[in-house]
């Protein structure tokens, strides 16, 4: 392996380089304190009630033991991020399939995984042909496999369930481990994962302040357009602001490019909660999990992120690319 690759995939020693990785990682810890110690003074002056603050209590705690895991795999390498957003794609994927029943289908679902892993190799090894050509593939496998059920019935269905499961959570969210192939990829991943998150609290506040209209109330009863215009405002102004430092020198580092990435990453992020929400609101549940106490499932925490993925690896490679100045096809040897 080349000694470049091998350093980007598995080097955790200049995981700090970049003093943006740092200061993010800093931000982070220094928030959950922050809120702990905030919840602790509000309920000891009674402002909460005690329902109110278990529910406060479970969130942040749930943010403690996600928080590593998140950002981890970002500071230990390369590798590690393409391989745990692998592990979240499969459970997010395995939620959206025991919430729409399509587990049921072995053969599909074995496609859809199949596929997914085959994502992950082609981030692993930095084979952008063979990344862009697994959505077609994954397609025509599904339509193949659905007929051998020798079933009509049911199987525009069948076949569309397993193409919407592999796009959002196989390859949509592969864009994210893609992005790790980067040489500069810390920064870049963690002001998205940051930003992404943080628009969702933006959104929260802007609409608990100043929301009263409705604007998608069968879809989404919470949303606002006064969230919606809030975290607009605030999510661009911070992936303006701090996406300065993360692409300073590069085609990016411009007053509009940087307006248009916050722009991207507030209004898809938007748009995938609500598309979520969609699905949920169409088979009738609440929740897509419950393995997050406070948040429902992994899905419906990390539901902003699928469509800000691609709708960012997209926008920025246009104006600089994604790690063309490193090593290609790793593993395969074709580069």
């Amino acid at each position: 392996m080349d000694p470049i690759a091998r350093e980007r995939l598995f080097g955790f020693r200049h995981a700090f380089d970049s003093p943006v990785t740092f200061w993010i990682t800093i931000a982070v810890i220094a928030a959950l304190l922050i809120a702990s110690v905030i919840i602790w003074y509000l309920h000891a002056r009674g402002r909460t009630s005690d329902k109110l603050h278990d529910e406060l209590v479970k969130r942040v705690v749930s943010w403690a033991v996600m928080t590593p895991l998140l950002l981890g795999p970002v500071l230990l390498g390369a590798a590690w991020t393409i391989l745990a957003v692998a592990i979240l794609s499969v459970l997010c994927y395995r939620e959206f399939a025991r919430a729409t029943g399509f587990f049921r289908y072995r053969s599909l679902s074995i496609v859809v995984v199949l596929g997914i892993i085959a994502t992950t190799f082609a981030i692993a090894d930095h084979w952008y042909g063979f990344f862009v050509a697994i959505p077609p593939l994954t397609i025509v496998l599904l339509a193949m496999v659905a007929i051998l059920r020798d079933e009509p019935r049911g199987y525009t269905q069948r076949v569309g369930l397993g193409v919407i499961g592999f796009l959002l959570f196989g390859y949509c969210l592969g864009h994210l481990g893609y992005m790790a192939n980067d040489a500069d990829f810390r920064p870049i991943v963690m002001l998205i994962i940051l930003t992404v998150e943080l628009n969702d609290v933006f959104a929260y506040i802007a609409g608990k302040t100043f929301g009263h209209r409705k604007i998608t109330p069968q879809t989404s009863p919470n949303k606002t357009l006064g969230g919606a215009l809030g975290a607009l405002v605030l999510t661009t102004t911070l992936v303006s602001t701090v996406g300065h430092f993360v692409f300073a020198g590069s085609g990016v580092d411009t007053a509009v490019k940087l307006i248009g990435l916050g722009l991207i990453v507030s209004v898809a992020g938007q748009f995938g909660d609500l598309m979520v929400s969609s699905i949920k609101r169409d088979i009738g549940i609440k929740d897509m999990g419950a393995s997050i106490p406070g948040h429902g499932g992994l899905l419906d925490r990390f539901d902003s992120m699928l469509l800000v993925a691609p709708a960012v690896f997209h926008y920025i490679a246009f104006f600089r690319g994604f790690g063309l100045d490193q090593p290609t096809r790793i593993f395969t040897g074709g580069g």
